[in-house]
């Protein structure tokens, strides 16, 4: 006769496996990085600083010789490497002495307003994270000064800049505690530095679910601020100190996401160019629309200055794709940014060690892979 197998209650069993798994990855984490580790950027060759400045190598040789900035790491064959705070410091000089205010630190002029952009889709693995981190850190290496916002309870963005939320984060040391109902915190206390010069964070973690699920009740209650103005209000306590603001939006419609598009300057859309990531899309973009319908007539600005569509995990040969991006392009035009994300091994691998195309030694792949 079979055994009986006393049934386990599914709330118990998914306890259960989370306690195991959040057990096994401290684990890991305490085995691989000391308790007082930090993430740090990797250094940037001659050739990699030159290019982010737009001058020459032989211009960058010159001012050291002339003693004019501090001095790189000299590595063996005469190379130079830069670190991050290299490269700042070498920002600053030029645009002390700069021909036009700008050139070398290109940040917003007066009367200028701090463009804040909603990376979103509804559809996971269509590269939006990896999107949002790549280009708040291309921005800060670029001289701009940047806050990104992890909105996704999943907090992918923060733990790509070296923040574990479950080991990291006490309560309240994510976005909701600026945007809760009842008690909310200054926005400024929330935000950390990043080991990028220019690149601030607002974490994420599980507790931005409570936004989620307590919005209904103040709603029913008529709570006078309403859900959309949330986030706009926080960000603009902080958003004199930066250029560019980028959120990384839950990847579902929900109160979130609509709080950040009611926040927004700028939309950028991630596109994977297969079937089933369009027919997604379309959804998507119906019910956005449809939502965003009910907050005008509540009284929600949605004027914005742009919206682009990004093509994501894009393969040049794959003539599927093609016809799906040419059927893109003829329905939005320049909507869909001429530029896509191809799909690459590199991306990939490094996502497997938390970090981003900026911050793998290019010696961990081959020159074409890692220049592609």
């Amino acid at each position: 006769m079979d055994k009986i197998v006393p049934q386990v209650a599914l709330n118990d069993r998914i306890r259960q496996h989370s306690e195991q798994l959040s057990a096994q990855l401290h684990s890991q984490r305490e085995a691989h990085f000391p308790p007082d580790a930090k993430k740090e950027m990797r250094n940037f060759t001659s050739g990699e600083v030159a290019a982010l400045l737009g001058v020459t190598d032989s211009y960058l040789r010159q001012l050291h010789l002339r003693d004019k900035v501090p001095a790189p790491t000299q590595m063996r064959g005469n190379r130079r490497l830069y670190s991050a705070q290299n490269l700042q410091a070498l920002r600053e000089y030029l645009e002390r002495n700069a021909k036009r205010p700008g050139e070398y630190l290109p940040g917003r002029r007066q009367g200028e307003h701090c463009q804040i952009i909603g990376v979103m889709n509804f559809k996971g693995g269509s590269g939006k994270t990896t999107t949002a981190a790549h280009l708040a850190q291309r921005l800060a290496l670029k001289g701009y000064r940047i806050l990104a916002v992890d909105l996704d309870p999943q907090a992918s963005l923060t733990a790509l800049h070296g923040i574990q939320p479950e080991f990291d984060l006490e309560d309240n040391q994510s976005l909701i505690a600026a945007i809760w109902y009842e008690g909310a915190k200054p926005t400024r206390s929330v935000v950390r530095q990043t080991y990028i010069p220019n690149l601030d964070i607002i974490p994420g973690n599980l507790e931005l679910m409570h936004f989620e699920h307590e919005t209904p009740r103040w709603l029913v209650n008529r709570h006078p601020d309403l859900f959309f103005t949330r986030i706009r209000d926080a960000l603009a306590q902080v958003e004199s100190g930066y250029d560019v603001v980028i959120m990384d939006c839950p990847p579902q419609i929900g109160f979130l996401t609509m709080s950040a598009l009611a926040a927004a300057t700028g939309v950028l859309v991630t596109v994977h160019p297969s079937m089933l990531d369009v027919m997604s899309m379309s959804q998507f973009l119906r019910m956005t629309a449809e939502l965003m319908d009910q907050i005008a007539r509540l009284g929600a600005d949605l004027g914005h200055d742009w919206m682009r569509y990004l093509l994501t995990r894009y393969e040049p040969h794959d003539a599927p794709q093609n016809r799906l991006v040419a059927f893109l392009r003829t329905m939005f035009g320049e909507s869909v940014l001429n530029a896509p994300v191809l799909k690459s091994t590199a991306i990939s691998d490094a996502g497997l060690t938390k970090q981003t195309l900026y911050e793998v030694e290019r010696s961990m792949f081959t020159r074409t892979t890692y220049d592609r």
